[in-house]
């Protein structure tokens, strides 16, 4: 009996017992904040005109709605479902909303809770389903790499320009990554002593980005970036469509892109000179600076149009950044065709075009032979110091008279 009464616990003891933590229920107006959005922008007597739409929401309201059916239609997780208690969630307009104004503004995932009444765990979640359904979605409409319509009509825009054979500008932009693991800031601090990331990109001259490669550490250089990236794959690799164009005389049948001084002196990259002496010299290094700006142009919209872009992004992890970045690449490039921006007529090739079959062999001794020999097409100096021969003649005789 003595010890069953001492088992027993005094009543002043029982405050002291460790007790279940709940979690903290916030009553979240759901209902009424999908109801204030829908009348603020897309009811038929809307509150807000559709250019207050297009600033806040960086695109269309078309657009935005033609995404919307589609991310519903690939993620059940933005269809509107009860909770365990029978009350409805949030709608797909305020979780997809959420995800677009993390993306626009750069604020963090709380900053959304006060007008879409969202929780900052599932704006997070939000966010990154939203990347993927786009990235699933879009990726091999608009980022994909140029076909032959797209190639040809590169090709007119810069013989208009006064470069024949360019297909764009290429050149890379840093991203401060704010919360870079400390045991990796050493190897990602960049140029502002900060931790960064590198987008290597290609553009045109409606800004449509037509190359995209990100993830390389912030110490990096830009001729580091290159010789890592995929930029010219489908060339070694024998799946670029052909390249075919005349300069003052001379046929060439590699395509190249304007790039700054850092870059190597190869057939596929062409620099402005930097101390031009003549006439010639000088209205050609006029010309390639003002078209290599293209690509600089580019990252200064994709940076003012999605904000987090621009800022120190909080993000912990690499895989979450390459989405977000993916993700406003391929918004940025939905937006210019959406807008009138690209002519872009058709991404797939027709039923009736006549494709010639690629090179095929099970020889790896052939394989690697036509690799190299590719190679050393692409980093041939003799051809570049040529070809900027040739084009420099070519800007003469045909912008001669715009000569300063």
């Amino acid at each position: 009996m003595q010890k069953m009464m001492n088992l027993v616990v005094p009543i002043h003891m029982l405050a002291k017992l460790v007790l279940p933590v709940r979690r903290r229920y916030i009553k979240r107006d759901r209902e009424g904040s999908h109801r204030q959005i829908w009348q603020d922008y897309f009811a038929a007597n809307c509150t807000y005109p559709p250019d207050y739409f297009r600033r806040r929401y960086r695109m269309r309201r078309e657009l935005f709605l033609r995404i919307l059916k589609d991310v519903e239609a690939y993620d059940a997780y933005f269809v509107r479902r009860k909770d365990c208690i029978g009350r409805l969630g949030c709608s797909s307009i305020q979780k997809m909303t959420a995800a677009i104004r993390i993306l626009a503004y750069g604020f963090s995932a709380d900053h959304c809770d006060e007008y879409l009444k969202i929780g900052e765990s599932t704006a997070i979640e939000s966010l990154k389903r939203f990347c993927d359904a786009v990235i699933v979605l879009y990726e091999g409409q608009y980022l994909r790499s140029p076909n032959e319509h797209d190639i040809a009509r590169l090709l007119r825009e810069g013989e208009e320009r006064g470069f024949p054979g360019m297909l764009g500008s290429l050149d890379c932009m840093h991203w401060v990554w704010k919360n870079c693991p400390t045991a990796w800031h050493g190897t990602h601090r960049g140029h502002h002593n900060k931790p960064m990331l590198i987008l290597e990109a290609v553009a045109s001259r409606d800004l449509w980005i037509w190359h995209a490669f990100f993830g390389m550490a912030g110490s990096h250089n830009d001729v580091n970036v290159l010789d890592h990236s995929q930029i010219f794959d489908n060339f070694i690799h024998g799946r670029m469509p052909p390249v075919n164009y005349v300069v003052n005389g001379h046929q060439y049948t590699l395509g190249y892109y304007l790039a700054d001084g850092i870059y190597p002196q190869w057939a596929t990259l062409i620099q402005s000179i930097q101390h031009p002496t003549t006439v010639k010299e000088r209205l050609f290094s006029q010309k390639q600076e003002a078209a290599r700006k293209d690509v600089e142009r580019a990252f200064g919209v994709l940076q003012s149009r999605w904000g987090i872009t621009q800022g120190p992004v909080r993000y912990w992890k690499k895989d979450d950044l390459c989405r977000i970045m993916k993700t406003c690449i391929i918004l940025h490039n939905m937006i210019i065709e959406d807008e009138g921006g690209a002519d872009i007529e058709s991404w797939r090739p027709p039923l009736d075009e006549a494709v010639s079959p690629p090179e095929y062999t099970r020889n790896p001794q052939v394989l690697a032979a036509h690799v190299f020999s590719r190679l050393r097409r692409i980093r041939n100096r003799e051809t570049n110091a040529m070809l900027k021969v040739d084009l420099m003649e070519h800007l003469w005789n045909h912008f001669g008279d715009q000569a300063i």
